[in-house]
């Protein structure tokens, strides 16, 4: 059954371990709202600590995953409300943003359509990302006089070379989902039949693993990146070892599947992380 935010400009199932989350503003092609931003962080309140839930898929209803800031309800709106509707509009957005790049469950980004400007923050958000090849993908702030706002030209520079991220910034121009691919800032293009096939199948794969070596891997992946190698060194010996603490008895069970059972090879798969030792 689907199911709306207050609003119901954020559109959700959930099913099989999975929360199938949509941008609901079709007409509008999901252009980011005040009000769409409060809700997204409504869903993710509610789907976070689900038991139901294993993984959070982000997509969009219609043609669109998200055109990006809606100019008028977001910038003009907002700005006529002075500084301080400047300044919460950018809490409210950034806000889940950031919600989302720290969420406790694997995500994946399901790009269905169109993808620009402010929708790069909730793409680099999400833990994967997987594009339709006939997607379209922008940074279109210097067509109306502004620079990549929002976090999108740090995104630009995190997931893109120099060059390209200077050239994609710059220019203006759009790029495919092959494109998108082949740049990094997804990680496959697919046909756009098969784009919610293929995101099950990673979801699948992802909800046979073990949730807290998850969160313990994502969060890593993030931070080590600013982290000299002796840091990065230090940060994820202390990461496993709070990992242990949490979740010591998922570890040994994982060893004692290989070593004792011989039941599976960790190059080639996951242990039964519900398999209860005899």
């Amino acid at each position: 059954m689907t199911n709306t935010s207050s609003n119901g400009v954020v559109a959700y199932d959930v099913e099989n371990g999975i929360a199938w989350v949509r941008f609901n503003r079709p007409d509008k092609r999901n252009a980011m709202s005040p009000t769409l931003n409060r809700d997204m962080m409504e869903v993710l309140d509610l789907l976070e600590h689900d038991p139901a839930v294993g993984v959070l898929v982000l997509a969009g209803e219609g043609s669109a995953w998200t055109a990006g800031m809606d100019l008028k309800e977001y910038f003009r709106e907002t700005e006529a409300k002075g500084l301080a509707g400047t300044r919460q509009a950018q809490r409210e957005s950034y806000g889940w943003w950031r919600r989302l790049r720290w969420y406790q469950k694997p995500t994946i980004a399901m790009v269905n359509g169109w993808c620009f400007g402010g929708g790069y923050g909730p793409l680099f958000a999400c833990d994967l990302a997987f594009a339709a090849e006939e997607a379209k993908f922008g940074l279109s702030e210097i067509n109306w006089g502004i620079l990549p706002g929002g976090g999108a030209t740090k995104v630009a520079t995190e997931l893109l070379s120099f060059r390209k991220a200077m050239y994609h910034a710059m220019m203006g121009e759009n790029i495919d989902g092959k494109t998108a691919a082949d740049w990094g800032l997804v990680n496959e293009a697919l046909p756009l039949a098969t784009l919610k096939d293929r995101v099950t199948e990673v979801a699948k794969v992802l909800l046979a693993k073990n949730p807290v070596a998850l969160k313990a891997t994502k969060d890593a992946v993030r931070r080590v990146g600013v982290m000299t190698y002796d840091e990065a060194e230090d940060y994820l010996i202390r990461a496993q070892e709070a990992a242990n603490s949490y979740d010591n008895e998922g570890r040994k069970e994982g060893i004692r599947q290989f070593i004792d059972e011989k039941s599976y090879k960790p190059g080639l798969g996951a242990y039964d992380k519900d398999k209860v030792k005899a």
